[in-house]
């Protein structure tokens, strides 16, 4: 470790509860400091009026790294949102006796394809 990054630790208050994002934003406040014009001395900033973004934010790190942690709320088990059986069929949809008989045809369900396709043919025929 370097000698700064050691320093940070023992400057580090006790409240924080993330080490890491405060390690990180500390560091990046440490090198976004204003110079004598109050501009960013940051190469990357290119000559930025200070307060600079990057300074904001590791400021807006510095604070999130002292909020206390949510505990995660239980995981529900998964449950089936699918029908135990057959979804009834309105008259004149497939199923009622009408060609295409037992195919699903909403989207994404497995025989679709075969339900609009069975229409086309209808189709073509019916012409």
């Amino acid at each position: 470790m370097s000698e700064a990054s050691t320093d940070r630790v023992a400057d580090r208050p006790a409240e924080v509860t993330d080490p890491l994002l405060w390690d990180l934003a500390a560091a990046v406040a440490d090198a976004h400091q204003p110079d004598a014009e109050r501009v960013c001395a940051s190469p990357s900033c290119a000559g930025a009026a200070w307060p600079c973004a990057a300074w904001n934010n590791a400021q807006a790190g510095l604070s999130a790294a002292r909020t206390p942690r949510q505990s995660a709320a239980p995981r529900q088990p998964a449950t089936s949102t699918q029908p135990a059986s057959p979804r009834p069929v309105a008259a004149g949809q497939p199923g009622d006796g009408q060609p295409g008989a037992g195919q699903a045809g909403v989207a994404g369900e497995p025989g679709a394809v075969a339900a609009r396709t069975g229409a086309r043919s209808l189709a073509a025929t019916a012409a």
